[in-house]
């Protein structure tokens, strides 16, 4: 059984938790630097990635986590997480984590008026389509060698991993779809 942390400082932190526990495992909200210890792997959840990147340092997290991250320990950004995993952001200066070599636009699909669902198959991942949830959501605009691209949506890239990182563009916690969890469970296992 594994030990899953989630970044639990603002945003859809309590939703992750539970795809987490229906695939037999726990769960632990981070809400400081000594919440870190015994994790296997974090999630950053999505929410407003200028409030989060303000709390990551005034909880002292910011530092702590990218250590982690570096040395290796599996992270999976979703939507606001993906913003933070980025080195660059386009036009932007909110503070990232810095950890991944891709470039992200923030509100790329515009306001919340811009937010669909796209039922896909997501090669790689899964065989059948499966629930994208996006919400003002940001996408990838540049991605060096490095980072493997796993899908795209209208062309834009939506989903990354590189390394022990993986970054969705989409909310799959907003559904009752397993898979993008799961995998993320299987790449701890695999680390």
């Amino acid at each position: 059984m594994l030990t899953i942390g989630i970044l639990a400082l603002q945003g859809a932190f309590i939703e992750h938790s539970m795809p987490i526990e229906r695939l037999g495992h726990l769960s632990k909200e981070i809400k400081q630097p000594k919440d870190l210890e015994g994790i296997d792997g974090i999630i950053l959840p999505g929410g407003e990635s200028t409030t989060i990147s303000r709390l990551l340092d005034s909880t002292g997290l910011r530092v702590p986590i990218q250590n982690l991250l570096t040395a290796g320990l599996p992270c999976m950004g979703t939507c606001a997480g993906m913003i933070l995993l980025a080195k660059s952001i386009e036009a932007d200066s909110v503070p990232t984590l810095g950890m991944m070599n891709i470039e992200v636009k923030r509100n790329a699909y515009g306001r919340q008026l811009g937010s669909f669902t796209r039922m896909e198959v997501v090669e790689k991942i899964s065989d059948a389509p499966i629930p994208l949830v996006f919400i003002r959501a940001p996408y990838v605009i540049k991605v060096a060698e490095t980072v493997e691209v796993l899908h795209r949506v209208d062309q834009h890239i939506v989903a990354v991993k590189e390394q022990n990182l993986l970054a969705l563009a989409f909310h799959p916690e907003l559904t009752d779809d397993l898979t993008f969890h799961k995998y993320f469970i299987e790449m701890i296992q695999q680390n």
